[in-house]
């Protein structure tokens, strides 16, 4: 199985991830739920004009963390992706999100991880590393 593509599955399962930032020099972190897998790529949103999405343009690098049995640590970047059937993608997956995002998305930020390095811990044990 892709790397991607595992991690995206075990995000799904978790359903809430935890996503943080850096504003400054200090860390801020939120639930996030909205995540996509599409071409191969794994999206999370944003809504616009957010703090979030703020601290994003300012400093790309971010980490995503999960638990589900198993915890999953992400260090990755993330790459804004405002094309229309990326936001389109969501909002199919995720009807509930069309009142406050539009029909295409275009009231979010979609961003894909890029340079991505996922660690899977079970029981603060390090079991597996992926790339992607």
């Amino acid at each position: 199985m892709k790397a991607t593509k595992k991690v995206f599955e075990f995000l799904e399962k978790a359903g809430t991830f935890y996503l943080a930032t850096v504003e400054g020099d200090q860390p801020r972190v939120r639930p996030y739920g909205a995540m996509l897998y599409f071409e191969d790529k794994i999206y999370i949103m944003a809504f616009g004009k957010t703090n979030a999405t703020r601290q994003i343009a300012q400093n790309q690098k971010a980490e995503i963390c999960a638990f589900k049995g198993q915890t999953l640590r992400i260090e990755c970047r993330l790459v804004e992706d405002n094309r229309p059937e990326v936001g389109k993608a969501l909002v199919d997956k995720m009807p509930v999100l069309k009142p406050a995002l539009g029909e295409n998305g275009e009231n979010g930020v979609m961003y894909y991880l890029k340079d991505a390095k996922a660690d899977f811990f079970k029981m603060m044990e390090l079991v597996e590393t992926v790339t992607f």
